[in-house]
């Protein structure tokens, strides 16, 4: 039997019978492409639509998002790779909800639409346009985040549906889109212009790295040919998966590529950079800033407003331009739950994958077995409590022990991280003096909310969080003003080892502020060596250890990278470079693979 070439998109898989296409999604049968695994979703839940990102189209509405596995590309650093990648098409964990019950799911919850995100809608199309279809015809916005490399065909089918799309360009070159799987860009530039075209609200994100600069600056061009007012978000780099950690390009950096970008477009935004102003909405004509948001999230944003404002409108407040929004602003923003809403929830299995590959799990389909586990038990909130505690954190490691079927080795970890603990606990038990120590995230004004991991490890390591003293809200913080910082005078600052900073940068930057807190007038700000040492991975009990020795190096004489080089050979097989990890939770390391076939 000849085989039948895929429509859905432009890498057009020719697909042989009993088999699939590059995605895994689509089968042949009976000479037509066949949605293999049809209505199935690993999330059907409410969110603001800010955190999908889209920020010009009904501004603090709630959407029910949906997503399933799998995609057409094979992107290097993808930050939905555990759904993407890992988890099956036909898992267990995935709902299945006919085109009907999603759009009654959204109008149960009071939703403004659907939109579908984290994998992309071409791996589940034909399921996605019956529900685009009836979520229409009730009166629902629908809308997706996609790296639309659509057919015409496929995308002439979903365009009478679509109101909004997110439109993830991943370079400004063929180079770029083939390190993806794909065959080159001209699909998708054809389609933005389509889609631009055909009416639907158009919000392009692109990666931006350290080594493609110009491609970004090139996009903006393309863009600014088509419409300047199409909004472009730039999405900083963060190296998860296989990615090298020399990707990653400075904050800074990317600031200053913004402004100059915000020449040739009027909306010009930055992602994955918490308290950075450039995820503010300013006037293109007077520069008043009309919409302000607070990072909330890898790949995601959320509006703020002042207590007692104006409800917010689609026009400049001081010059009334119009800002080139769709649909009024709400008036009460919707609040996901812990591990919802985005891309969190990919968080929460990679924290998970963490646990197990430092127990020594090596084949995929166990860990996603403990996945399946726990999410059937449906407890995202107790998991996001306990993993914010040393303590509760190590029942987790046991629990995920049982459940992986490897009990022996998972106590062997969590009475490693108890005897470590219990170490610099006895050490610091006397302490006279525990310095008020501030957490941030990214730049000095983004702070970590109090009750979060890094602030438990810092009071254990003999500090004062003064994170406490701040308002216990936002994911996983939010920002502040120079003048409550210098208020709190934190002796010290450490600098999240997750979505980070150097430490030059991030005290130039306290400088430029006014920023007069002891810790920047004496020095003493600090990144930890590695990423993952104080949040996600059992590595956290190495950034305890540094946090301690850091502190009070007198009474926690600690070699931080001797015991680093330690926990690696004994929990990974594998010596310690922190030139060879990256940003991911549950990797050890970039080039780490899964040894499918062998024995846990």
């Amino acid at each position: 039997m000849n085989n039948i070439i895929c429509d859905i998109c432009e890498r057009t898989c020719a697909i042989p019978s009993g088999g699939t296409g590059a995605c895994g999604r689509y089968g042949a049968r009976d000479g037509a492409v066949e949605e293999l695994f049809p209505d199935r979703y690993i999330v059907a839940c409410p969110i603001s639509i800010e955190t999908m990102p889209i920020l010009h189209f009904h501004p603090g509405a709630k959407f029910l998002q949906i997503s399933t596995t799998g995609c057409n590309f094979d992107c290097p650093g993808c930050v939905s790779t555990v759904i993407v990648k890992e988890m099956a098409p036909d898992s267990s964990a995935l709902l299945r909800l006919t085109p009907e019950e999603v759009v009654r799911k959204a109008l149960d919850n009071d939703c403004r639409g659907i939109t579908f995100l984290m994998n992309d809608p071409l791996a589940g199309l034909h399921s996605f346009i019956k529900v685009a279809e009836l979520a229409r015809a009730e009166g629902l916005h629908v809308g997706c985040s996609s790296n639309a490399y659509f057919t015409e065909s496929a995308l002439s089918r979903l365009l009478p549906h679509l109101d909004f799309i997110n439109l993830g360009v991943k370079g400004f070159s063929d180079r770029s889109y083939g390190e993806c799987g794909a065959p080159g860009m001209a699909p998708v530039l054809r389609n933005l212009k389509t889609l631009h075209e055909s009416g639907v609200h158009v919000e392009v994100s692109c990666i931006l790295t350290g080594d493609n600069r110009e491609e970004v600056r090139s996009l903006a061009c393309h863009i600014a040919g088509i419409s300047r007012r199409i909004p472009l978000q730039v999405m900083r780099f963060i190296p998860l998966a296989m990615a090298d950690i020399s990707l990653e390009p400075s904050i800074r950096r990317t600031e200053a590529l913004c402004a100059e970008l915000r020449e040739s477009l009027d909306y010009v935004y930055l992602f994955n950079s918490p308290g950075t102003e450039y995820l503010h909405t300013p006037c293109p004509e007077c520069g008043e800033i009309a919409f302000r948001r607070d990072f909330y999230g890898p790949m995601g944003a959320k509006l703020i407003t002042s207590d007692g404002a104006e409800p917010m409108g689609n026009a400049c407040p001081a010059c009334d331009r119009p800002l080139d929004i769709v649909g009024r602003p709400a008036r009460t923003f919707y609040q996901e739950g812990d591990f919802e809403g985005g891309y969190p929830f990919t968080r929460a299995l990679e924290i998970i994958e963490a646990m197990l590959i430092a127990m020594g799990v090596t084949e995929k389909s166990t860990v996603v077995r403990a996945w399946e586990s726990f999410l059937s038990s449906g407890d995202l909130k107790g998991f996001h409590k306990a993993i914010q505690n040393p303590k509760t954190y190590i029942g987790m490691v046991r629990r995920f022990g049982r459940i992986a079927g490897v009990a022996e080795r998972g106590e062997a970890l969590a009475a490693y991280l108890e005897q470590q603990l219990a170490r610099i606990e006895t050490a610091l038990a006397q302490v006279s003096h525990r310095p008020g120590v501030y957490y941030a995230m990214g730049k000095p004004l983004f702070y970590i909310r109090g009750g979060r991991l890094e602030n438990q490890l810092v009071e254990t390591a003999g500090g004062t969080s003064v994170n406490r003293r701040l308002e216990a809200s936002g994911r996983p913080g939010r920002s502040l003003s120079v003048a409550r910082l210098n208020e709190l005078d934190p002796e010290v600052i450490f600098i999240s080892a997750f979505i980070s900073n150097s430490v030059e940068d991030f005290h130039a930057e306290c400088l430029s502020l006014g920023v007069t807190a002891r810790a920047v007038r004496n020095g003493r700000i600090y990144t930890h060596p590695a990423p993952g040492w104080d949040f996600g991975s059992p590595q956290w009990i190495l950034g305890l250890m540094y946090l301690a020795a850091t502190l009070h190096g007198d009474l926690c004489p600690v070699d931080v990278m001797a015991e680093a080089e330690a926990f690696y050979r004994r929990f990974y097989g594998i010596g310690f470079s922190p030139a060879d990890v990256n940003r991911s939770f549950s990797k050890p390391v970039a080039g780490w693979e899964w040894m499918e076939g062998g024995t846990n």
